[in-house]
């Protein structure tokens, strides 16, 4: 069982709109104050943003107004202001109890934010000792950051000494981690079956996607029908 983290299983929209606003007022500050965009003046206009676009480039480009070599020099700086902004994040309601009804099978997150940002809230809810590995950005080049597989990939060799006739759940908000577990299927043995679930508590539509996952959940809980039946 692979996770995605924002979005997935914790709300951390109010941080990431208030870091995207420290990063706008630094590289665009034309685009920041009163001009800042419409998206980022409250929680469920960013969720609209942030799930229609169809990944990170396209959203401070088409929704931001930024251009795309600003939208470069904004990139560089989101883990740096990830890592020292203190917005506090929440954890869905029903993940905790998901997590550990899943307690029996190896779980493992595979994430944008900080491993020790995502270790640290694991640690605080109480379900640290359930997950197998935790990949953050640290730990994979940028250009090879979702919906590239590698973090995927890293995950599960960190979970699995052999990863063969393996049944792979993940679990995420965006199309673009439909995408993501597409690209891992293409990268592992065959014999592994990998399926995408999305979930639809955050904010998204997986519905209107062009990238379709396998199953979509209107809770976290909904998660325990598809792995127990």
């Amino acid at each position: 069982m692979l996770w995605d983290f924002d979005g997935t299983l914790v709300n951390s929209a109010l941080k990431n709109i208030a870091i995207t606003k420290e990063i706008l007022e630094l590289v665009v500050p034309h685009r920041s104050g009163e001009n800042l965009a419409h998206w980022l003046s409250n929680e469920e206009d960013y969720h609209t943003a942030n799930h229609q676009a169809a990944n990170w480039r396209e959203l401070y480009i088409d929704y931001y107004g930024l251009t795309a070599e600003e939208t470069d020099a904004a990139g560089k700086l989101w883990a740096q202001y990830q890592a020292s902004n203190q917005t506090p994040v929440e954890v869905f309601e029903g993940v905790t109890d998901t997590v550990i009804a899943l307690a029996d099978i190896p779980q493992g997150i595979c994430s944008q934010n900080s491993s020790q940002n995502i270790v640290a809230m694991l640690e605080e809810t109480g379900v640290a000792q359930h997950f197998h590995s935790v990949i953050g950005y640290e730990q994979i080049p940028f250009e090879q950051s979702k919906p590239e597989p590698e973090s995927g990939l890293k995950c599960l060799g960190h979970m699995f000494a052999e990863l063969v006739e393996k049944t792979i759940i993940y679990v995420g908000d965006h199309e673009g981690d439909v995408i993501f577990t597409r690209n891992i299927a293409r990268r592992i043995c065959s014999s592994n079956t990998l399926v995408s679930v999305a979930v639809a508590y955050s904010g998204g539509r997986p519905e209107t996607w062009k990238n379709q996952p396998d199953h979509i959940i209107q809770h976290p809980e909904d998660l325990l029908k598809i792995v127990f039946g």
